[in-house]
């Protein structure tokens, strides 16, 4: 099954100083496995806020070798019901959160992230996420 990796994971392995050397690992593996996918929106939060221009395309250069999953129509549309799920039940997260949800639901992908705000949705989305 293809792994969708948030941009925590991504940032804390590509942009710390001192990666975490069991995320890094494990994102390794995946990365072996030929699991992991990507999306534009994931791609333009890695890459922004890097003022620094050798670092920008050193980090735009190793995240060309994962192919965007194409988005349509249906994955903003299900973004925006899982949203509205998610708020009635007293429950707020960000556009692009409710987007790899709803592109992870809809592709059939898990998703590897740290944020703990995925397991709140988890309780009301029909989203897999990666145990680590």
């Amino acid at each position: 099954m293809k792994i969708l990796t948030d941009t925590c994971i991504w940032s804390q392995v590509l942009r710390h100083k001192n990666p975490n050397t069991e995320l890094s690992s494990k994102l390794n593996d995946l990365i072996q496995d030929g699991r992991i996918v990507m999306i534009g929106p994931i791609r333009q939060e890695l890459l922004s806020g890097i003022s620094n221009p050798k670092q920008f395309h050193k980090l735009k250069k190793t995240l060309s070798s994962f192919e965007d999953t194409a988005l349509t129509t249906e994955h903003f549309e299900k973004a925006a019901e899982f949203c509205n799920i998610c708020r009635i039940n007293g429950i707020q997260g960000s556009t692009i959160d409710f987007l790899i949800c709803a592109v992870s639901c809809i592709e059939n992908f898990i998703i590897f992230t740290t944020d703990s705000d995925f397991k709140n949705y988890r309780k009301y989305l029909p989203i897999k996420l990666l145990n680590f």
